[in-house]
């Protein structure tokens, strides 16, 4: 049988695990962590990052809804505050915008340019005042901010895409 040289942190020593001798437990064993170390994975692949969170009968109604304030460089430093502060956005979508990493569902990417090009202002206000169902974003305007806020808080998010 042939074996195989592992450094084992003290010494080098042989081994035949890995060597093809026809073992079945070795299969699955191999089969077994191949598995394990792509379900941990698979959490950062979101097939479902581009779908509207809102319901199907609202969105094209929310698509058409405009931010009825202007992007004005006031506003997005009030949203900013916001973001960063009482609104408590930063503690899930992080000081970069890219989401922090957990399990499960990870938080928007504010970074995605699709994304940002797909989803309209209507949108995320209603995801803000709605929360997004099947993950844990909860409501935020008419709870933690105002409206008015909110919209802030929307213009501040799309500069995220502007590093990109």
């Amino acid at each position: 049988m042939k074996k195989t040289l592992l450094w084992t942190g003290e010494k080098w020593q042989t081994s035949g695990f890995f060597v093809n001798n026809g073992s079945n437990m070795r299969m699955i064993c191999l089969t077994l962590m191949a598995t394990l170390l792509l379900a941990g994975l698979a959490p950062a692949f979101h097939p479902d990052s581009y779908v509207p969170r809102v319901p199907p009968e609202l969105l094209e109604k929310l698509q058409d809804m405009d931010n009825p304030y202007p992007a004005t460089p006031e506003r997005i430093e009030a949203g900013q505050e916001i973001y960063f502060g009482k609104g408590q956005c930063v503690t899930c979508h992080n000081f970069d915008g890219k989401g922090v990493e957990r399990p499960g569902h990870s938080p928007r990417d504010f970074t995605d340019r699709k994304w940002q090009e797909t989803r309209t202002d209507g949108e995320l206000m209603w995801v803000l005042r709605n929360g997004s169902p099947g993950t844990e974003m909860p409501v935020r305007v008419g709870k933690v901010i105002s409206e008015e806020e909110g919209w802030n808080v929307i213009h501040f998010i799309r500069t995220f895409s502007l590093s990109n």
